[in-house]
């Protein structure tokens, strides 16, 4: 078991699967060092943990929720990149994040809780840039969605 999941474990938290892809594409894409990972819902057990707008129905507690799952489907398919060894990341590099909200909502940037997850996974190599930002919808319904790009060793 890699320290990064040793850490997940500490926090009570497991990796899931990497969900395959629900279209044309692939949930990882590695060119030299970087991998490019897709944008991960906050899928758990098959469907989204949380749905709807923040703002409009949706609390910013379950939108951090939200963020969080995110940020474990990302590990799900960066140990798929690392060939099963997230000892491997060397660091965190961007993420992105997409928050399903009403037009009024300021808050999305609270919602992007894969940065929290990722620092706790891998301390200072887990600090990373972010951009956060509000949309009209995602796909499944889905409240938040967040990309990644990591850098390997």
């Amino acid at each position: 078991m890699s320290k990064a999941e040793e850490r997940l474990a500490a926090l009570g938290l497991e990796l899931p699967v990497a969900a395959a892809p629900v279209a044309n594409y692939v949930g990882f894409t590695v060119s030299g060092r970087t991998v490019f990972i897709s944008g991960q819902l906050p899928m758990k057990d098959g469907k989204p943990l949380v749905t709807g707008r923040l703002g409009a129905g949706v609390s910013v507690e379950d939108g951090y929720a939200a963020g969080r799952q995110c940020g474990l489907n990302i590990l799900a398919h960066l140990k798929v990149a690392c060939g099963g060894d997230l000892d491997r990341v060397a660091r965190v590099l961007r993420l992105g994040g997409f928050v399903a909200c009403a037009p009024e909502f300021t808050d999305a940037p609270k919602c992007v809780n894969a940065s929290d997850l990722l620092v706790a996974v891998f301390g200072d190599a887990g600090r990373h840039a972010r951009a956060a930002v509000g949309v009209a919808s995602l796909p499944a319904g889905a409240a938040v969605e967040v990309d990644a790009i990591v850098e390997l060793k």
